[in-house]
């Protein structure tokens, strides 16, 4: 009897062990699966840190190789718009510089042209001047002509008038013609011969105006009708 007391009391506290031991050992693969799951996360945490920085490294290498693409991209764009705009540059260039040429031929060939064309004209300025100069000398000399002619008239009439007046016994004026011209008239004296001469005494100055007068009236009478009868 005593014997199976203690197996039956031994028995309980066996199972209190086998509990607190399966309690334990549940505590303890917790505490291990949760020391996993910590060392699982510093791990992902860590390989996702690491991750970060080598795919900014990576980003950031890209990043330089793509510019260095793009700029020997740009470069290759550059030099060859370059080219182009250097060699259209020559032919503008030398275009700009035919033009010039061709507009300093023609400015040579047009101040050419205007210093002939000055000589040219000055030369005929002097032949008009010498013209003009032979036309006034002819007609000088014609007035001249007609000038003595009117004279030489006007001295027979005179003489004639006087040989007239003579026979009749009338007094005349004779009048000389450079003394009609001078202004100055002088009353010849009455004598027996058929013509007098200027060298009398005086007239008043009623009688010298009215003779010079006179005479002027009839010099440019004499004077027109030359002129008009002249031949065109």
């Amino acid at each position: 009897m005593p014997g199976k007391r203690r197996r039956q009391a031994a028995a309980p506290m066996v199972a209190e062990d086998e509990l607190l031991l399966l309690q334990s050992q549940a505590l303890a693969e917790e505490e291990a699966a949760k020391r996993k799951r910590e060392m699982l996360t510093r791990f992902l945490q860590d390989k996702l840190a690491k991750e970060k920085c080598n795919s900014t490294l990576n980003l950031h290498k890209l990043n330089t190789q793509w510019r260095v693409v793009l700029r020997e991209t740009k470069d290759k764009e550059l030099r060859q718009d370059i080219e182009i705009l250097s060699q259209t540059f020559e032919r503008v260039m030398d275009c700009k510089d035919s033009v010039i040429k061709s507009l300093a031929t023609d400015l040579e060939e047009a101040e050419e042209q205007h210093a002939q064309a000055l000589r040219s004209h000055l030369h005929n300025v002097d032949r008009l001047l010498q013209l003009q100069r032979c036309r006034l000398m002819c007609l000088e000399e014609g007035y001249n002509a007609q000038l003595e002619a009117l004279k030489t008239e006007f001295e027979a009439e005179r003489y004639k008038e006087g040989e007239e007046q003579a026979s009749t016994d009338c007094p005349v004026l004779v009048l000389s013609p450079l003394m009609a011209w001078s202004g100055l008239l002088q009353l010849p004296s009455v004598s027996s011969s058929p013509v007098f001469s200027p060298g009398g005494p005086s007239l008043s100055s009623t009688s010298k105006k009215a003779a010079a007068c006179g005479m002027w009236h009839w010099l440019q009478s004499r004077i027109t009708l030359r002129v008009t009868m002249r031949p065109r």
